[in-house]
């Protein structure tokens, strides 16, 4: 029952009071959250009506919320869209100083192992070969052999194919070379290597089976540092009668997002 006078503040579930200038701030800086987690690394710019759609918020507050974020620098105007603004740049860099990617990648790794089912690993280009720095292996009997520290051709499998996709002076250097046989599917003719780049670097990601070791299949995507060049490939892999072509393309949007993550977690953004 209500009297119609002020009983005094709320009190939250510890006991303390509830003011309301306490809750207030909290909520708005929650919407602002929303507003940038609605920037992906695939979608850098948005119009009020994509932000909107994306937080769920009421167009009303998004128009208000979005003019104070770009009076502050939060965000910037490119023409009657916004993007994260360029003031961000400055407490990334801060942040990301002393940042390890291995830290980093762990609970993501885990994260995709536990909703693919897979193993999940991370890959960077060491003279010549591609090495694996990190891992979450699958807890399927049935497993692709992978662990820290493993070492395998460059231009072969997915992730070999994200590293020199993204690293054109890499991949002439590697393409130059011998390329050695591993299957009876390893990509082998400079010329064709060179194309399926070119379609990695346009799609975003790489698809292969068998190229390293017969009946195993992956999936990989770059993750990039603040400079824009590719820092590491993010893997997903398992054998082909488990991790088939089409449960392979079902995983991109998962993979893209983990690596998305990880790149604006390490202050990255992907060459311009």
């Amino acid at each position: 029952m209500t009297t119609g006078h002020d009983t005094g503040p709320d009190v939250r579930a510890d006991g303390e009071p509830d003011t309301g200038a306490r809750t207030k701030p909290l909520l708005v800086l929650g919407k602002i959250t929303d507003i940038l987690d609605a920037f992906t690394l695939q979608r850098p710019v948005r119009s009020l009506g994509e932000i909107q759609q994306a937080t769920g918020i009421p167009t009303s507050t998004v128009q208000r919320l979005v003019s104070n974020m770009v009076a502050e620098g939060l965000l910037d105007r490119v023409g009657d869209r916004v993007r994260i603004g360029v003031r961000m740049a400055y407490w990334a860099g801060a942040a990301a100083r002393g940042v390890d990617l291995l830290e980093l990648a762990g609970p993501v790794l885990r994260e995709l192992r536990d909703t693919t089912g897979e193993t999940a690993a991370l890959f960077r280009a060491e003279h010549g070969f591609r090495v694996c720095v990190a891992v979450a292996e699958t807890r399927h009997v049935l497993r692709r052999e992978m662990h820290v520290g493993k070492i395998i051709p460059l231009h072969t499998g997915s992730a070999g194919r994200v590293l020199l996709a993204w690293d054109p002076m890499l991949a002439e250097e590697v393409l130059t070379g011998p390329l050695e046989t591993l299957t009876d599917h390893t990509v082998t003719d400079p010329d064709r290597l060179r194309t399926l780049l070119a379609e990695t670097h346009r799609d975003g990601f790489a698809i292969t089976a068998a190229e390293r070791d017969d009946g195993g299949s992956g999936l990989a995507t770059p993750i990039f540092d603040h400079s824009g060049a590719v820092t590491a490939a993010l893997t997903i892999s398992g054998p082909t009668m488990r991790l088939t072509r089409d449960l392979c393309e079902q995983h991109v949007d998962l993979l893209v997002n983990a690596a998305d993550r990880l790149t604006r977690t390490l202050g990255g953004r992907p060459p311009a």
